[in-house]
């Protein structure tokens, strides 16, 4: 089978760290800032970044609406930014913020905090085996709701939460996968491997 080719959104944020991982799970990469870029890939990274400029930018460049449409037939995993930009629904966002939708859950925007704030946790996550995954989280949003047919696949638990209970920061929906957190910003490829995966399946 020939390699997939999965595109990185590349209008703002961690464009390079996502390439250099996707590079690494052995898959042909190419960024995406035009319709025509985007007609050649068969997956799509949304990477971590300001959900609110990347909307903006999306909007500029004639991107949402094709990028809704590629959502709607392919593969695409959001990271931080990427999650909210995934998101049906969004809180704390600005009001005529556009997300491309099509992950139905509710994210919260900068739910743990500012800058300052991040933090990095070890997760569970069954899905990418049994090792865990250190989860780096930097002005992370949050899935505070999520409909009967998104499969949770990490939580921080209730006993590492500020909060007491626990809390959902990584999801998949069909061909759709989004994370709170920043894998592109670790040495652990296994993020990216599971959605190469996606791809080549689809």
């Amino acid at each position: 089978m020939a390699s997939p080719t999965i595109g990185v959104l590349a209008l703002q944020g961690d464009v390079r760290e996502h390439c250099t991982h996707l590079e690494m799970c052995g898959v042909e990469v190419a960024t995406v800032k035009s319709v025509a870029d985007l007609s050649k890939v068969d997956g799509l990274v949304i990477p971590g970044g300001e959900s609110t400029t990347m909307s903006i930018l999306a909007v500029k460049n004639n991107l949402l609406e094709p990028l809704r449409e590629f959502r709607a037939t392919h593969p695409v995993y959001g990271s931080c930014a990427g999650l909210i930009m995934l998101a049906e629904k969004i809180t704390d966002g600005r009001p005529d913020q556009q997300t491309i939708g099509g992950l139905h859950i509710t994210a919260q925007r900068n739910a743990f905090g500012r800058q300052i704030d991040s933090f990095e946790i070890d997760l569970d996550i069954p899905a990418l085996g049994t090792d865990p995954f250190h989860a780096v989280f930097i002005r992370a949003p949050l899935v505070t709701n999520i409909s009967a047919d998104v499969e949770v696949l990490a939580r921080i638990p209730a006993t590492a939460s500020a909060t007491g209970q626990e809390q959902i920061v990584a999801v998949r929906h069909g061909n759709l996968l989004a994370t709170s957190f920043h894998p592109e910003i670790t040495p652990d490829l296994r993020f990216h491997q599971y959605f190469a995966e996606m791809v080549r399946v689809a």
